[in-house]
């Protein structure tokens, strides 16, 4: 895949380690290579998941994420659906705008889709 056109999104933390485990657990994670040196600052963490899904993490600037009120939202298209849900303890269904999926928040109450279109699921009529 050409990196040309592609679209990653950057999210601002809170605490970029927590939020970085939470989306070890989606699968997405950074090679050891780009960590910085011990010592060196480490406030910018590129994520990606090896299917072509990548997630920028950064340190939100004070007063960006606020309990409660987090407007960011992030859709993660994930074959194996199902798998995902038990990782977060939850129950994907199928939606009426055709989209099996479930839902979660991350560390700072970002919103998390995780879905895969109905028709496309194995043995969908």
């Amino acid at each position: 895949m050409s990196p040309s056109g592609a679209l990653i999104a950057i999210l601002p933390c809170n605490d970029l380690d927590a939020s970085e485990r939470f989306y070890n657990r989606l699968g997405f994670a950074r090679p050891d290579g780009e960590r910085p040196a011990p010592g060196e600052p480490d406030t910018y963490r590129m994520l990606s998941n090896g299917k072509g899904g990548y997630l920028h993490l950064t340190d939100a600037v004070e007063g960006w994420l606020t309990p409660g009120s987090n407007p960011f939202g992030l859709y993660l298209y994930l074959e194996n659906v199902d798998a995902a849900a038990r990782e977060f303890q939850q129950s994907p269904e199928d939606k009426p705008w055709g989209m099996y999926e479930f839902a979660i928040s991350d560390p700072d109450e970002t919103l998390v889709r995780v879905g895969w279109p109905t028709h496309l699921r194995a043995g969908a009529q």
